[in-house]
């Protein structure tokens, strides 16, 4: 590497980790205050430690490729600024030699980009999806901390002192679920289990009062077993489409394969079984639906690839923007990437809405933005060699 490329690609590099921390810092300050709100809610900190680290590396989508837009527009723009662009052109030194380095980055951040949308994000997505699923109704039986008064469950509150061995150490169960009166359950012990939705308290040494409305006055029982109705949603995730990874790996049904590529594949295979059908009512429908089902895998998994060319994009289009504004000041920078980088997630995000709409071929029309980025670098660049 020559000295004046070595040059460009320290400070290319240099404001590229700057601005990938500071993105990085910015877009996770929610995910950040989600974490501390279940915290402070009570639940189980393996449970929390397992939502942040699947949540976290989903940034990487954006912050990488944004990273790369405001490290070229920054550094090109004061290159320009401090007229050392003008004395390379002086010197019979071309753009496309000084941004050969930064580009041969871009390729390698595409690929990992590829990767990450296709393997690490859709893992976490579902990881994620299945966490906070189990979050929403409390995390299940790990929410029953001893010390604090249990609400989220339907018309039913419930404190214990202590937990040991799994039991609940004197117990209080405040029952609303009765329109005409409130029941309060008292236990010294308590055993929980789960029946489908049903939370189970099996319960020792109880007080109940009232019992029912044929007994209003206080009742001592030996043992009793209370149910919860529906305070456990179901804990088993549906996967869509977001969830299929692109690498082969084992399946439930012991497969190896790609579960994109598969799921695609089978799309195909239901629209052809589609026609089939002996109803023309029953075959329009059933091929609509098998024709959207394919439009959505298809999109989504072109949406992976364009959302990992941005890297490349960014750069071919950032370093002649760069040069273009011959401003020291890095707000206007700063301005130039905010607004490419807007207008190619809006037009991406655009064309991803279009997915049930497969008569317009979505999974095609969503490389939009990439073409239209080669297209004006295709123009800016020559102009500035």
């Amino acid at each position: 590497m020559k000295t004046l490329e070595r040059y460009v690609f320290g400070a290319f590099l240099s404001s590229f980790l700057l601005a990938f921390l500071v993105l990085t810092f910015v877009l996770t300050i929610g995910l950040f205050v989600q974490i501390v709100g279940y915290i402070l809610d009570g639940i189980p900190f393996d449970l929390v430690g397992r939502f942040a680290l699947v949540s976290f590396p989903e940034t990487m989508q954006w912050t990488i490729p944004i990273g790369l837009l405001v490290a070229s527009i920054l550094v090109f723009s004061r290159m320009s600024a401090d007229s050392e662009i003008a004395a390379m052109r002086a010197c019979g030194v071309n753009l496309l030699t000084v941004m050969r380095w930064p580009l041969a980055f871009a390729a390698l951040c595409t690929l990992a980009g590829f990767f990450i949308n296709n393997e690490i994000v859709p893992r976490g997505h579902e990881v994620r999806r299945d966490l906070v699923k189990r979050l929403s109704v409390g995390a299940g039986l790990d929410l029953l901390e001893p010390g604090r008064v249990i609400d989220d469950f339907p018309k039913v509150k419930i404190y214990c002192d202590d937990k040991q061995d799994g039991k609940l150490i004197n117990l209080v169960v405040l029952d609303y679920s009765n329109p005409r009166f409130d029941r309060m359950i008292t236990a010294t012990t308590a055993e929980v289990s789960r029946v489908g939705r049903d939370l189970v308290l099996h319960m020792r040494g109880l007080t109940v009062d009232p019992m029912d409305e044929a007994h209003p006055g206080l009742v001592r029982v030996e043992n009793y077993r209370y149910h919860v109705k529906d305070a456990l949603k179901d804990g088993k995730y549906k996967r869509r489409e977001k969830d299929y990874t692109l690498l082969p790996r084992m399946t439930e049904d012991g497969v190896v394969r790609s579960e994109m590529l598969h799921a695609i594949a089978k799309a195909k295979q239901e629209v052809k079984e589609s026609k089939a059908k002996s109803s023309e009512e029953t075959k329009g429908k059933a091929r609509r639906l098998a024709r959207r089902k394919l439009s959505d895998l298809k999109t989504e998994f072109m949406k992976r690839w364009v959302s990992a060319f941005a890297s490349l994009c960014f750069v071919l289009i950032g370093v002649p923007l760069g040069i273009r504004a011959q401003r020291r000041e890095s707000t206007i920078g700063m301005a130039i990437a905010l607004v490419v980088a807007l207008a190619y997630n809006l037009l991406e995000l655009l064309m991803t809405s279009l997915s049930k709409n497969y008569v317009v071929h979505p999974e095609i029309l969503i490389w939009l933005p990439v073409v239209l980025c080669f297209a004006l670098a295709a123009r800016l660049i020559p102009k500035n060699l």
